[in-house]
């Protein structure tokens, strides 16, 4: 079999209107290790999870603001699939933080509302839809701080004041840079110590 290591496989040529059945889909899948599957623009998409030197990102992002949650929060990397009915949407996103009420649950299908923060890394598969689509989404759902790591320009942009169109505030930095992170965590992101290499072309993996 060869994998495409950063080009999204899509449902169909078609998006389907039936939602339910797409997220039934989902379950049905047989993702292969190393990739997820979202609902995006109305098509499943399984696309790569992150390059393993994202880790160190990852992990920056969760230890600073771990001590800033709210109270009855957490903080997670787990890969859940937050469902936005009123979008016709299902992502499984790199960071995720909300009441840990929202997690306490027997579906695979946790509630997209419930989130209170998110991170996307970008990659080359993911990036517009990380930057277009995911803010109105989220902005549009109530999670009240969105934030983007454009691991291509190397650029993190964090949007809040989240609003029935979408975000009405955005700040963007080079990654290496102090980003401030609004409430309800009011605390500066400071990614100084991170080294990003330059990314290649795409992979192409074959097994």
């Amino acid at each position: 079999m060869t994998l495409m290591a950063e080009r999204p496989v899509i449902s169909g040529t078609t998006p389907r209107s039936d939602f339910e059945g797409q997220l039934d889909l989902l379950d049905e899948l047989n993702v292969p290790d190393g990739y997820k599957a979202e609902i995006v623009r109305g098509n499943i998409v399984v696309s790569p999870w992150s390059k393993g030197y994202y880790e160190d990102l990852i992990e920056l992002v969760c230890d600073q603001l771990r001590p800033r949650l709210p109270e009855g929060h957490r903080i997670s990397t787990t890969p859940y699939l937050f469902v936005f009915p009123g979008a016709e949407r299902a992502y499984g996103p790199d960071i995720h933080a909300g009441h840990r009420g929202a997690y306490r649950t027997t579906s695979n299908r946790l509630d997209g509302e419930g989130l209170s923060f998110v991170a996307e890394l970008t990659s080359v598969s993911t990036r517009d839809a990380d930057l277009t689509e995911k803010v109105e989404v989220y902005g549009k759902a109530g999670v009240q701080v969105y934030l983007v790591l454009d691991m291509q320009k190397q650029q993190a942009t964090v949007y809040w004041t989240p609003t029935a169109r979408g975000y009405r505030s955005s700040c963007s930095m080079p990654i290496g840079e102090k980003l401030p992170i609004p409430a309800p965590f009011d605390c500066i992101l400071d990614s100084s110590g991170i080294q990003l290499p330059e990314e290649g072309p795409d992979d192409v993996e074959e097994s």
